[in-house]
């Protein structure tokens, strides 16, 4: 009984030395327990995999750089390793780990909720960025949530007179600047980055190995991961749009419909 006291009482005092430091570590508590409607609010935009907006408040600390971002009306926390920004510019923040109820040794401050990232891009001044390849400092937990969901695809069929993703990907030289009609499911969905929501379809056709199974859209239009949705656009290749955001295969500015 002594024994598992001791153990106890030991990993208590781990933790509350963790918190004391600036490097963020894992809030006990739960993602689902916010502690106001402030909060949950601020969480929304992240939900969906990164946001992007104004930013109203910026300081650096402990080789961070925290920033305060406006995406009309909804406000989020960010940190990313330290990078050049200023108050009113642009930025893209992707997905990353977020941290309830943290407090900031350095700055002395506690934030409800902010997101650790691998990198915040400035799109007012892009060559001022994080380098894409740039590492969180030491101790930093894993930001990586990008992954797709498993959604099962047996049930897709193919659009008339569409094509299938496989299709696409082996006349996509042919195919490059027109407009091509497919169905598919979303298997990921991230709204509001550079102004567009994007999602990633598949239909159940290419090779994963060879990564001709997956293509990306984007668009006005909202919808969940595991939709069926009907896509036309123009497709296009080796698109480079800066800041980090490099597609070889993309379908830009697509309609799309939510059947």
């Amino acid at each position: 009984m002594k024994k598992g006291l001791m153990i106890t009482l030991s990993l208590a005092v781990l933790a509350l030395t963790a918190c004391s430091q600036d490097q963020p570590t894992q809030s006990a508590t739960p993602a689902t327990s916010a502690a106001n409607p402030e909060q949950m609010a601020a969480s929304a935009p992240m939900s969906g995999g990164g946001t992007s907006g104004t930013v109203v408040e910026t300081m650096n600390a402990a080789g961070y750089t925290y920033v305060q971002v406006d995406n009309n009306g909804e406000k989020i926390w960010a940190a990313a390793p330290a990078f050049t920004v200023a108050v009113g510019d642009s930025v893209v923040v992707p997905d990353g780990m977020p941290m309830h109820n943290y407090h900031s040794k350095t700055l002395n401050r506690d934030f409800p909720l902010v997101y650790f990232v691998d990198s915040v891009l400035n799109a007012s001044a892009p060559e001022l960025s994080t380098a894409g390849g740039m590492t969180m400092p030491t101790g930093h937990p894993q930001t990586d949530t990008t992954a797709p969901v498993d959604v099962d695809l047996s049930n897709v069929q193919k659009a008339e007179n569409g094509l299938t993703i496989a299709e696409i990907y082996a006349g996509k030289t042919e195919l490059s600047g027109q407009n091509i009609t497919l169905r598919a499911k979303v298997v990921k969905f991230s709204p509001k980055i550079m102004g567009k929501n994007w999602l990633h379809v598949q239909d159940g056709s290419g090779d994963a190995a060879a990564d001709t199974h997956d293509l990306t859209v984007n668009t006005d239009v909202t919808a969940q991961v595991g939709n069926t949705v009907l896509i036309s656009g123009p497709l296009t290749l080796d698109k480079d749009f800066g800041y980090g955001y490099q597609y070889n295969l993309i379908m830009e500015d697509a309609q799309v419909t939510v059947e």
